[in-house]
Formats: structure tokens, C-alpha cells, sequence
């Protein structure tokens, strides 16, 4: 981590924003403040952050919503802040697309901790795969396209199809290992989040999201199915093509 992170701290009370903000200024990061969703958003409309520091409850919007608005849209992770701790709050924090969710009241250097290890994940690249890769086209699978180069996904119809960072790459390890089970923690090593603080159903998150894409009917999946016990397995004939949703159509018609 450098001093040129940038966080954006969102927080209604008043003490705990300022008192959060000077600690991780002192760690040496720039921090940005907000005081609801509203201003999180305009703020983020104008300005890159490297991550987010989030209060779940807050009045108008709340955290969960936002937090949810930025997995669609940014490749920005988010650190969740709330006072609610039972399990099924952690998992609903996780399935909004948080990346790590930390309880109040908590400690500074645990957040700046979790804040390290988030970073450190979502800029290592991920583990190369144990079988050859096509990096300069992509991969064809039920109709769908995943362009490697630009990092790009492609429907049928060839209309591309909004995927953050944490989707893309478990996407592609996923293309790379059709027809293997791999687990949770296999999944977290290949997609370079083996040293995460957050959950597994961190990876459950991802998968969920997947499958909304990627899916006729996500609670039925037949491309992203799950093996009880064990994990998840891509079961989708996977065809490397050429770099172009069309290149990538008339080589398969050709095929």
C-alpha cells in the first residue's frame, strides 16, 4: 500500500467519520469523507477511489444499497461498517458485494489491517492457471464470449455484459478449469484472494452475481452448479476463440 490510496470514508456520525479519517490519515493514506450515500455518490461520480469505508446504517439510503449500486457499476471494494453481528448480517453485508465487514466498535489497526489486505488483493494478479490460457483472444462457452484481452463479456447477441473486477477474474478462472470441482479456498487462491479477511461467502457473492448474468434461471443453474460439500463446478463446453464476440462466432460455426 502506498500513500497514494485514496480512501472514501462514509459515515453519518459525525465523531466517528472525523476521529476514522485523521486515524488513517496518520497511516500516511489521503481519505475523503461523506456523510450519507447521497454525498458518497456525487463524490464518486467526480473522483477515483482505491477503496471504500462504508457505514451500514445510515438515514435515506443505506450502506447495503450503496454498496450494492457500486459492485454493479465500479471496480471499487468496499469495507462494510455496522453495529449488527449475527451471522445473517455478516452474509447479507457479503452478498451486497462488500469485500470485508467489520463490526462496531472496533479497532483502528484491525480496519487498516483489513483495508491492507483488501488492497493487496485486489491488486495482486491472480494465480496463472495449470493448463494453457489464450491471452490474446478469448473463450467461447454456451453461446457467451469472455474477451481476455479487454476483459470484456459478451452475451448471445453479442451485447456486451457489465462485470467488475472481482467477477471477471472469477469468470476466467472458471473458463480455464471447465468440468473440475475446485473449492471455496482453491477458488480465493486462483482469483488472488487467498489472503482475504473476508468470508467464504465472499465467493458465494460472486458466484450468485455470476449466475444472474449468466443464467436462464439463476436458483437452477446449469452452467455454475454447485457441488455440495466440496464447491463449484463450471460445467460449460469451453472453446478458445478468437478476440471478438464476431471473429469468435464464425470460428465456432467454422469448427
Amino acid at each position: 500500500m502506498t500513500a497514494a490510496d485514496h480512501i472514501l470514508v462514509v459515515d453519518d456520525h459525525p465523531d466517528i467519520r472525523s476521529s476514522l479519517a485523521a486515524y488513517l490519515r496518520r497511516q500516511g493514506l489521503a481519505v475523503t469523507t461523506a456523510v450519507d450515500a447521497a454525498q458518497a455518490s456525487a463524490l464518486l461520480l467526480k473522483e477515483r477511489f482505491d477503496l471504500i469505508v462504508l457505514d451500514v446504517m445510515m438515514p435515506g439510503e443505506d450502506g447495503l444499497s450503496l454498496c450494492r449500486r457500486v459492485a454493479r457499476t465500479l471496480d471499487t471494494p468496499v469495507i462494510l461498517l455496522t453495529a449488527m453481528h449475527t451471522s445473517a448480517d455478516k452474509v447479507a453485508g457479503l452478498n451486497s458485494g462488500a469485500d470485508d465487514y467489520v463490526v462496531k466498535p472496533f479497532d483502528p489497526p484491525e480496519l487498516v489491517a483489513r483495508i491492507r489486505t483488501v488492497l493487496r488483493r485486489w491488486r495482486r494478479p491472480a494465480a496463472p492457471a495449470a493448463k494453457a490460457v489464450n491471452p490474446a483472444g478469448g473463450y467461447a462457452f454456451d453461446g457467451w464470449f469472455l474477451d481476455t484481452g479487454k476483459h470484456e463479456l459478451f452475451d448471445p447477441d453479442g451485447r456486451p455484459a457489465a462485470l467488475s473486477s472481482a467477477e471477471y477474474r472469477l469468470l476466467r478462472v472458471l473458463v480455464d478449469h471447465p468440468g473440475t470441482v475446485l473449492s471455496r479456498d482453491r477458488l480465493m487462491d486462483l482469483t488472488g484472494g487467498g489472503d482475504a479477511l473476508a468470508f467464504d461467502r465472499s465467493i458465494d457473492s460472486q458466484v450468485s452475481r455470476l449466475r444472474k448474468k449468466l443464467e436462464t434461471d439463476p436458483r437452477r443453474p446449469s452452467l455454475l452448479k454447485t457441488v455440495w460439500g466440496n464447491g463449484y463446478l463450471f460445467a460449460a463446453t469451453v472453446t478458445p476463440c478468437p478476440a471478438t464476440p464476431q471473429l469468435a462466432a464464425s470460428h465456432l460455426a467454422a469448427s
